[in-house]
């Protein structure tokens, strides 16, 4: 009888262990079929989509599907998109041919490669107020939003639920009211970043709300981590009120209601009129176009470029709806054509390999280069990973300021010939990732006053010094460079 349980004992042992053996082999079966299916899934999206990802990040998506397909795969369907160019745009990128002879100017040259990426034409602006403070930059918005009389388009990161959002608010409330045609457009990650905004209150007043890609019900799989970073408000096409500012409290007089206690940044604004509004509201209709899931309008492309004269600028969009990466492209050829001076603010110091040695080269062939930044921002991982970069910068023979408060500026000026202000940061979620907004000013007064706007808190600032890193810390800062697209 022991024999026979002995026996039978053995008998279900061996039939456990083959079962055992069935799920290993169809395990690893499934396994490599997973890879297969996610390397095919990668290089299918990367060829059609036209997705051109710096080689760090493509090793990283490649090495993640192949060693954790179960966890790389889904992540990569949900934020793996770099670019969704609609094919047409693909297709209208100009080739310029070079000017004959070919000016020595950096404004020149960057205006020929704007045309060349298919960016719109240098136009005239007139009334160029560039705010000195929050205050300043408060009034412009109210004078904005209150005399406007047919459109009011406001494409924004975040809307604060405090006492600058509120204000705000009950403004294009009462202008919706009025008969004014209202449009908000708010970022579907920033819009929590703020305090949710009453988006029914706006209904009930007649303001259109639409989320830039919510991220739990967006239909647009795969772009989810592409945020809206575009700060602009147009009032009848004519007006424009722009720069880095969101609309909540910090970024203008703070709030100061004691529970929220929040202190003013120093931040960078200005409003203008003129043809340049037209474009941003022909950039504004592209983008709710895509938020609303409808067709965008057409886009008329000159043959050849108008003629320059006068107070001129260009508005420059970046981010994954343009072909090329425009502002990262400006920036590194301006770094190269420079002769003098580049003089830059920003709130993120994390550039990608290629604009940091741009910028490392012309401080060696004697650019005079000049970074502000804040001594300690908002963002303190950006804050400790931003060393290595400036410690190269400095090597090189450039100066870094460290600003006493919190400054959100984004403001890139070289020589006297050309100013970039608007929101992109210099990292490379603006310059690679977000839907970024800036305008390249060639007009030389434009140029001396943001020149100017830099000094002021050029002034404020202490002298950043580099130390030598211990193993520890450049091991860390190397690790989290890793994360470099998402700092």
């Amino acid at each position: 009888m022991a024999s026979v349980q002995l026996y039978r004992g053995s008998e279900m042992a061996e039939l456990i262990s083959q079962i055992e053996a069935l799920i290993v082999r169809h395990w690893e079966v499934l396994y490599s079929l997973l890879i297969v299916v996610g390397l095919v899934i990668y290089a299918a999206a990367s060829h059609s989509l036209h997705q051109r990802r710096h080689p760090a990040a493509a090793i990283a998506w490649v090495l993640g599907i192949v060693l954790l397909p179960y966890i790389a795969l889904p992540l990569y369907l949900a934020f793996g998109s770099r670019k969704v160019v609609p094919k047409h745009a693909a297709r209208g990128v100009r080739r310029v041919a070079a000017l004959a002879p070919t000016p020595p100017s950096t404004a020149a040259r960057a205006r020929q490669l704007g045309m060349a990426m298919g960016l719109p034409d240098p136009v005239a602006y007139e009334g160029l107020s560039i705010h000195e403070d929050g205050t300043q930059a408060l009034n412009a918005l109210r004078c904005m939003i209150d005399g406007a009389k047919r459109t009011l388009e406001i494409s924004t990161f975040v809307f604060g639920r405090d006492v600058l959002g509120d204000e705000i608010a009950e403004r294009l409330k009462q202008a919706a009211r009025a008969g004014i045609k209202v449009r908000l457009l708010i970022d579907g990650i920033g819009i929590y970043l703020g305090g949710y905004p009453d988006l029914k209150g706006f209904a009930q007043a007649g303001v259109d709300v639409v989320r830039f890609v919510p991220p739990f019900r967006s239909p647009k799989r795969g772009r989810t981590n592409l945020r809206n970073h575009r700060k602009m408000v147009i009032a009848d096409g004519m007006h424009l009120w722009c720069g880095g500012r969101n609309l909540a409290a910090e970024y203008f007089e703070g709030d100061p209601r004691p529970i929220l206690g929040r202190k003013p940044w120093v931040d960078l604004s200005f409003d203008l009129h003129g043809e340049l509004a037209r474009q941003a509201q022909s950039q504004f209709e592209q983008d709710w176009a895509f938020a609303t899931e409808r067709p965008a309008p057409e886009v008329a492309v000159s043959a050849t470029p108008s003629p320059v004269s006068g107070a001129m600028a260009q508005l420059v969009a970046s981010g994954p709806d343009q072909p090329d990466d425009t502002i990262f492209t400006l920036l590194v050829s301006a770094c190269f054509t420079s002769q003098w001076r580049i003089l830059a603010v920003t709130p993120y110091f994390v550039p990608d390999n290629a604009l940091l040695t741009a910028l490392s080269l012309a401080a060696r062939r004697g650019v005079d280069v000049n970074l502000v930044l804040p001594a300690r921002s908002n963002h303190r991982l950006a804050d400790f990973v931003r060393h290595r970069q400036l410690r190269d910068l400095v090597a090189a023979g450039g100066k870094v300021w460290l600003f006493p408060r919190m400054i959100h500026a984004k403001l890139v000026l070289i020589d006297e010939e050309l100013a970039l202000a608007g929101s992109a940061n210099l990292d490379g979620r603006s310059l690679f990732l977000n839907y970024e907004m800036m305008v390249a000013f060639y007009d030389h007064k434009a140029v001396h006053d943001f020149s100017q706007w830099i000094e002021v808190r050029r002034l404020e600032s202490v002298p950043y010094i580099a130390h030598r890193p211990g193993v520890v810390r450049e091991l860390a800062e190397g690790m989290l460079l890793w994360l470099g697209f998402q700092l």
